[in-house]
């Protein structure tokens, strides 16, 4: 496949691939900021998009990955060998652990990461028992600006998922125990977190 390099020249090739394919709500907005600079003749801003991949795909992706790293207060701009953005590291992040942890499926755990403008996110994986799901840390999670509200919305996510799933008669996917046992920790969560701002 040909390597994509924009140029002002680039205008005919960027319509055409804006109208052929099956865009999500970003890809549009970037590849319209491309199109702005081909038909300015921006060359330093064209060649800024090129340094981001030789594809639209591999380019629309990293800018707009590096942009929501911008929101958390990363700037580098590194690739792997595969030619995608490198994933920041966080400044800090901590794992919050709930059920039973000792044995395989039957916990969930909350992990919040701050950036480093002081912007928080958090990722939730959450167990039933057999069913569950969850993501990882990202710049594309939910933003927070604070630990307490990172952690208090990724507790009520944690407290509905397993509210919604008591009773429910799939006790093979929603095991009533691990279901138990997670919202049991959550309560004494808070308790112990109402407690310590009491002091």
């Amino acid at each position: 496949m040909e390597k994509l390099i924009l140029t002002v020249d680039s205008k005919d090739q960027i319509i055409t691939y804006r109208n052929e394919n099956s865009l999500v709500r970003y890809e549009p907005l970037i590849l319209n900021e491309i199109l702005f600079a081909a038909e300015a003749g921006d060359t330093s801003l064209l060649n800024w998009f090129n340094g981001f991949g030789d594809s639209f795909r591999s380019i629309i992706m990293n800018v707009y990955a590096y942009r929501k790293g911008l929101e958390f207060g990363f700037t580098e701009i590194a690739f792997d060998q595969y030619g995608w953005l490198l994933r920041p590291r966080f400044l800090f992040t901590e794992e919050l652990v709930f059920g039973n942890e000792k044995r395989y499926g039957e916990h969930s755990t909350l992990k919040i990461a701050k950036g480093n403008h002081n912007v928080w996110t958090n990722a939730l994986s959450y167990s039933f028992g057999t069913a569950g799901g969850g993501s990882g840390l990202s710049v594309f999670g939910k933003q927070f600006n604070s630990r307490e509200a990172a952690v208090s919305a990724g507790i009520l996510e944690l407290k509905t998922r397993m509210t919604a799933k008591v009773g429910d008669s799939d006790r093979s996917n929603y095991n009533p125990q691990v279901i138990r046992g997670t919202l049991n920790d959550v309560a004494k969560f808070e308790l112990e977190s109402v407690q310590l701002t009491l002091f």
